[in-house]
């Protein structure tokens, strides 16, 4: 195996690699602060397209965590540069919070339930029957279909939520359309993120908790590989996979040295 360039920049992933149910990962606040002393290059990425960048900054200043703004980047984000490449200026009918709503807004869509260029579909914790049907009836009259991320649950303090991933099954099933996701494990993400900060990734690292999304996108983009124990993938699932991270550490404490 050809021997990698030193990491330069890095992506991490925030639930279950910075934060885990709301409270800080020991560590995370050390390597958040080694990264700014060093003056690296990263991005706090999320899969959740509920909250803005400056509900999520907020959030985790709350708990110690405190980074600008600029640098968290999340399925949202990624999901409006992509419209915005691939149709500017276009419509769209949009189930979501309004992380996803601000996001399209800022790139100039129109959001309208009127013969829209998509059906984009995003994280909510209110998912209504009648906003299903309308996105239902829109997909099969011809537009396209986007979804943020392919998660198919969420966690919350009673236990799991249906999320973008299972919902985005239940439209394909009445619509026989599959919806092109833009969220991890796509390395498209990865790469708008990569774009954003002015990153390279041969000399990146992707830090993440599950084998499914994190690793896969970061190796499919490139990049090395960082899996942390503290989240949703245990070391027992790792031989599961096909593919393997570059390192396996207990947490994200044992990265601090790391960031020269």
């Amino acid at each position: 195996m050809a021997e990698r360039k030193p990491i330069e920049s890095w992506l991490t992933d925030m639930d279950g690699v910075l934060m885990h149910e709301g409270i800080p990962v020991p560590g995370a606040d050390a390597f958040i602060k080694r990264l700014r002393e060093a003056d690296r290059p990263f991005l706090v990425l999320t899969n959740n397209s509920i909250y803005t960048p400056r509900d999520l900054h907020a959030r985790l200043s709350r708990i110690g965590l405190d980074f600008p703004m600029a640098n968290i980047w999340t399925s949202a984000l990624a999901t409006a540069q992509f419209l915005d490449e691939q149709r500017p200026g276009g419509t769209a009918y949009v189930i979501g919070e309004a992380g996803l709503t601000t996001a399209l807004h800022d790139i100039g869509y129109v959001l309208t339930d009127a013969e829209p260029d998509y059906v984009v579909l995003g994280e909510t914790r209110t998912y209504s029957f009648e906003a299903l049907t309308k996105a239902i009836r829109l997909i099969n009259d011809g537009a396209r279909f986007i979804a943020t991320n392919p998660d198919e649950i969420g966690p919350s303090m009673e236990g799991a939520l249906p999320a973008t991933g299972s919902v985005a099954a239940l439209i394909t099933k009445a619509t026989g359309r599959e919806p092109y996701f833009i969220g991890k494990p796509n390395p498209l993400m990865m790469r708008s993120g990569l774009n954003a900060i002015g990153a390279h990734s041969e000399s990146s690292a992707m830090i993440g908790d599950r084998m499914d999304t994190d690793v896969r996108a970061g190796l499919e983009a490139g990049m090395e590989t960082i899996l942390v124990l503290t989240g949703v993938t245990k070391m027992d699932d790792v031989d599961r996979y096909p593919y393997r991270p570059s390192t396996v550490v207990n947490s994200i404490a044992d990265l601090v040295e790391r960031v020269v």
